[in-house]
């Protein structure tokens, strides 16, 4: 069994089709086809159902991934560690972020990281917190960052916190409500809103606010881009709750702020292993390691 056959295996298995597989591990789909062939002959069961339109895992073949993509990873790691060990880091950063992060400057954090260590590949996965935790535990991430209700804490990862706030009301410069302090739930759940998706933590920060002082509000429109969200603000198309920190990327809103606000703990996790040299590198740089 060979590193090439696994790397194969995961292509296939991806991208579901020989062809495609093929030309993302540059190579010709014959040479492909022909190596998973002999892998399949070795482990003595088809790892894959070929049919006109698709190829899906067998069984076999849904049981051999993860153990195929933890060796590829320990392998990587193997080849990262000794690097280190010369003072040059190298290997893969795949990093997750909520869409609203406010403790730290992410972008500047990568632009300063990949400065510093070129030979680093660098990927960056924007998504709902719930969803960025399982890619940690699971190993498709090495490090996320994370906004969550006030009192909720990530399970299965090791976290460090970042920074704690409070919610406001974002308001297109028209809104009554512009400028206005200590706005109660009653008066807010009257306008028509935008947040993240249902079942989100992002979401769950103001649906639990609204939940405890006994008010229905409307959400409208819901989306995960903080640009399109405040794009519908501008438009005077509803208001909104976000972290007063993310509020200042947008200058020309305006917000309120409100009674009994609901609070969010931002939080930078890492999976429960020493994170390999990269990732080690990037917390260091952040001082959180």
């Amino acid at each position: 069994m060979e590193l090439q056959q696994l790397r194969y295996v995961l292509a296939v298995a991806e991208t579901k089709n020989f062809t495609r597989a093929a030309r993302q591990c540059l190579v010709v789909q014959s040479a492909l086809s022909h190596q998973i062939a002999r892998l399949e002959r070795e482990l003595g069961a088809k790892l894959f159902e070929r049919t006109s339109r698709r190829v899906e895992l067998t069984p076999a073949g849904a049981a051999f991934l993860p153990a195929a993509r933890q060796t590829l990873e320990a392998a990587e790691r193997a080849r990262a560690e000794v690097t280190a060990v010369s003072g040059e880091i190298r290997g893969r950063l795949a990093i997750g972020a909520i869409p609203s992060v406010g403790a730290i400057d992410l972008l500047g954090t990568l632009r300063d990281f990949r400065s510093r260590h070129p030979r680093v590949q660098i990927s960056l996965q924007v998504g709902m917190s719930d969803h960025l935790v399982d890619d940690v535990r699971q190993g498709r991430l090495d490090i996320a960052f994370l906004g969550l209700p006030a009192g909720t804490e990530p399970s299965g990862v090791v976290a460090r916190e970042l920074a704690r706030g409070e919610l406001v009301a974002v308001v297109s410069p028209a809104h009554p409500l512009a400028g206005e302090r200590g706005v109660g739930a009653e008066r807010l759940s009257a306008e028509l809103f935008v947040d993240f998706p249902t079942g989100s933590p992002g979401r769950a920060q103001a649906d639990q606010a609204f939940t405890a002082a006994g008010v229905h509000r409307e959400v409208a429109f819901e989306v995960v881009a903080v640009d399109y969200f405040a794009e519908l603000i501008r438009r005077n198309l509803c208001i909104g709750l976000l972290p007063e920190s993310v509020v200042g990327a947008f200058p020309d809103l305006r917000t309120a702020t409100l009674r009994n606000p609901p609070r969010r703990v931002e939080y930078v996790v890492w999976g429960r292993r020493n994170p390999g040299p990269a990732a080690a590198a990037y917390l260091s740089a952040l001082d959180v390691s």
